[in-house]
């Protein structure tokens, strides 16, 4: 397609390489003004790499971009955002004791006489933009003390204070709430309607059905095709993503739970504050069993995965594993007594960023043979069990083992995590939310796994803000609210509604 003023973003036969790897071969974008346009691929497909080239983040090795049918040559971000350019990453780049005012106009501060920082004037212009777009915010909280999807208002902000006509959002609904994400979405049509032009990566392909005008598709680095999402359907889309044929559905025998391998009797434990946080809540899971949990997020998941891993103190109750209680010791003591964790967060709490690939696979067994013999580590045996999770679990690049882990896309990280916490061959795998930013070839990959698991008598708890997960993977369904568990059911008796009544604290009469 020619340069034309009609299109924000035209990107033409762009190239980048890493090394001996190929992230994007000749790959096109063309995106119309004032619309939203999605970008779908696999993990690793090359979406995120595109979008950091219009951001000036990468130089492509070749071709050409235009906006608004001018070529361009976007050296860095501070000559994206010149051009209307904003991007919000996926991992937001936020100062967490800063107050959203001061994050929102950290760079372009707003001045008076001497040079002196108009905090009054800025807080003003912040909340006439809040007040423009409805992007409810305080400007005067504290970023650390606000939720997941207040902090990702705050980057959409920066980037709207900056003056940004073209706004590009990697992976925006990852960590958000079902009511986030239909709030997010709101608000992305109220910036289109005010002539903004949206580009988002996702792999959710619900929302980009509820968002998008546009999608373009893109597999292992090439372009597949740009469709109008309102001519195509999920399926079609996820087909076209991975090549093949995608079960959006869990096919599964039904469970045969055996004895109990994990049971926690009235714990409790305090939030950061020192207030209760978890109330006397109960749990159990059995051999052969995956026990879903469901909840909003902020109802005590968090602290719940941090007292069984013992990075959090619980005031009372215990928590076993196989009869022995492991609360109140250490996180080596959790792992030692066969407890393997797939953590929320996979960068502050499940990898080294600044290591391999290769030492982030034996992250929790690099003291054991063959790994290590006396203190010193047998890089050999290392990297070959690392190459074979990379095979395995279909890591890319698949020859990754040597590379920093942040060199990954956030998606193939995940599946270095999954791959090594089932790799340990635990008693119990507690999984949080283990396909965010996964793409959906590799979400059917991830439950088939957690099935297999289950299959070979493993006790598996579930702790997923995806409620069609949940309802879709698990044998058994808790519902948490407020720090207890609100209501346990059979997966063949857990209706939406019901569930979703209890996780809002309406309780089972409110259901009924």
């Amino acid at each position: 397609m020619k340069p034309d003023k009609e299109y924000a973003v035209q990107m033409h036969d762009i190239t980048k390489t890493f090394g001996a790897c190929r992230a994007l071969d000749n790959v096109q974008l063309d995106v119309k003004k004032g619309t939203i346009h999605a970008i779908l691929g696999e993990n690793g497909a090359g979406k995120t790499t595109l979008m950091n080239v219009l951001y000036g983040l990468y130089r492509q090795d070749s071709g050409e971009v235009y906006l608004y049918g001018e070529k361009v040559d976007i050296k860095n971000p501070t000559v994206a955002i010149r051009h209307g350019i904003g991007m919000v990453h996926q991992h937001f780049m936020l100062v967490e004791n800063f107050t959203v005012a001061q994050n929102i106009i950290l760079g372009q501060e707003t001045t008076k006489g001497g040079g002196v920082l108009d905090l009054k004037r800025a807080k003003k212009e912040v909340e006439e933009l809040v007040a423009r777009y409805g992007l409810q915010v305080n400007p005067d909280a504290q970023i650390s003390d606000i939720t997941v999807g207040m902090q990702q208002r705050v980057e959409i902000l920066k980037a709207l204070y900056r003056g940004v006509d073209i706004l590009i959002l990697d992976e925006p609904t990852a960590v958000l709430t079902p009511q986030e994400i239909e709030d997010l979405i709101g608000i992305m049509h109220r910036l289109v309607d005010d002539g903004k032009t949206i580009i988002i990566i996702t792999h959710k392909l619900r929302e980009i059905k509820a968002s998008a005008d546009e999608c373009t598709i893109v597999r292992r680095g090439q372009y597949i095709d740009t469709v109008k999402v309102a001519d195509v359907t999920q399926s079609e889309l996820a087909d076209m993503m991975v090549g093949h044929k995608v079960r959006l559905s869990v096919d599964k025998e039904a469970a045969k739970p055996g004895e109990t391998i994990f049971e926690i009797d009235n714990l409790q434990a305090s939030d950061d504050r020192g207030l209760p946080v978890l109330k006397n809540l109960n749990l159990a899971v059995h051999a052969g069993e995956i026990v879903g949990l469901a909840g909003i997020d902020g109802n005590g998941q968090k602290e719940l995965v941090e007292v069984i891993t013992n990075l959090r103190k619980a005031d009372g109750g215990t928590v076993k594993i196989d009869g022995k209680e492991i609360q109140n010791t250490t996180t080596r003591n959790t792992m030692n007594s066969g407890v393997s964790t797939i953590h929320e967060d996979r960068q502050k709490r499940g990898l080294v960023l600044d290591f391999t690939v290769d030492e982030n696979a034996v992250l929790d067994s690099y003291m054991k043979e063959p790994f290590s013999k006396r203190g010193v580590l047998n890089k050999k045996a290392i990297h070959d069990f690392t190459s074979q999770l990379i095979t395995e679990y279909d890591i890319r690049p698949d020859n990754c083992g040597d590379m920093p882990i942040r060199g990954l896309s956030g998606g193939n990280q995940q599946k270095v995590i999954i791959a090594r916490e089932i790799a340990n061959d635990p008693d119990l795998l507690i999984a949080v939310q283990p396909t965010r930013g996964l793409d959906v070839g590799a979400i059917e990959n991830v439950h088939k796994m957690l099935i297999r698991e289950r299959d070979k008598g493993k006790a598996v708890l579930l702790i997923s803000l995806e409620l069609d997960e949940v309802l879709n993977v698990a044998d058994t369904v808790a519902v948490i609210y407020d720090g207890a568990i609100q209501g346990t059911f059979p997966q063949s008796e857990a209706d939406e509604r019901t569930i979703g009544l209890m996780m809002a604290g309406g309780g089972t009469d409110a259901a009924e």
